[in-house]
């Protein structure tokens, strides 16, 4: 499969990545095109531009040659993995997720996931409304978060855990440790979160975000770290590591949001 060619005019002034990346709007990441760039698949004025930070004057033609999809991933495979069972019936199973693992395959991910595991403890009876790639799961939990999930293992199981979720029926505590200790001990983050306006693996709070709101308490100050229980009211992306964040108390640890270097911890 050939290259696909795409041809822009400049309208104004800017940097040769940003303006690739706002044109192709198919969810291309910025760093995803500065590596197109440097590849050099980008020409300016018919001269080839290896430099992402190349300024635009406006009046310009760029070209992009966009490298053909990578083709269709192949059928997961079932893993004997670690699975910590807490509760089954023929309806639903009941785990304890490590931290660690991720919960369904993604992009550059295929095998260690949940989903690998739970095709080998429960090949035939697991629901099938979340399709191919994410068998029996209802709802999911950050790759370094440890807790409790709930699998279906028919529709009919998968489709009412969904509604019971979507209604707020379903109470999440959370327990974390933080850098810093928030200076009320009890209290609510109410503050939208979306993406990070520059890095589109983070979230931020964002003024037009979607609603997010978060209620905590200090259960023991530790002076300069503490022990905080976290029950969200919503269930944006990170909500909690952001809402925290936002409290001057970034969860410990957390290479994303926390300070510094990550430590690494045993439980």
């Amino acid at each position: 499969m050939s290259d696909e060619l795409k041809t822009w005019e400049v309208p104004e002034a800017s940097r040769l990545d940003a303006f690739l990346a706002e044109r192709l709007g198919d969810g291309s990441s910025r760093v995803q095109v500065q590596g197109w760039i440097k590849e050099g698949r980008c020409q300016v004025g018919g001269r080839a531009v290896k430099k992402p930070s190349h300024k635009l004057k406006g009046g310009e033609q760029v070209q992009l040659a966009l490298p053909p999809p990578p083709p269709p991933p192949g059928p997961l495979l079932a893993e004997d993995l670690p699975l910590p069972l807490l509760y089954q019936d023929e309806h639903i199973l009941v785990v304890d997720k490590p931290a660690g693992m991720t919960v369904h395959p993604g992009a550059g991910q295929r095998e260690g996931t949940l989903v690998n595991a739970l095709l080998h403890h429960s090949p035939h009876a697991l629901s099938s409304v979340g399709g191919e790639e994410r068998p029996g799961i209802v709802h999911r939990l950050d790759k370094d978060t440890s807790g409790v999930i709930v699998v279906a293992r028919s529709d009919r199981a998968h489709r009412e855990l969904a509604r019971q979720f979507h209604d707020r029926e379903v109470r999440k505590r959370y327990l974390a440790l933080t850098e810093g200790v928030p200076r009320e001990r009890e209290g609510e983050v109410d503050l939208p979160l979306g993406r990070h306006p520059k890095d589109r693996k983070r979230q931020a709070v964002i003024e037009d975000g979607r609603p997010a709101l978060t209620r905590y308490r200090v259960l023991e100050d530790f002076g300069g770290r503490a022990y905080v229980e976290c029950r969200p009211k919503s269930g944006r992306t990170h909500q909690i590591r952001v809402h925290m964040l936002a409290l001057g108390a970034p969860l410990l640890a957390d290479a994303t949001y926390g300070r510094g270097r990550p430590e690494r911890f045993t439980r």
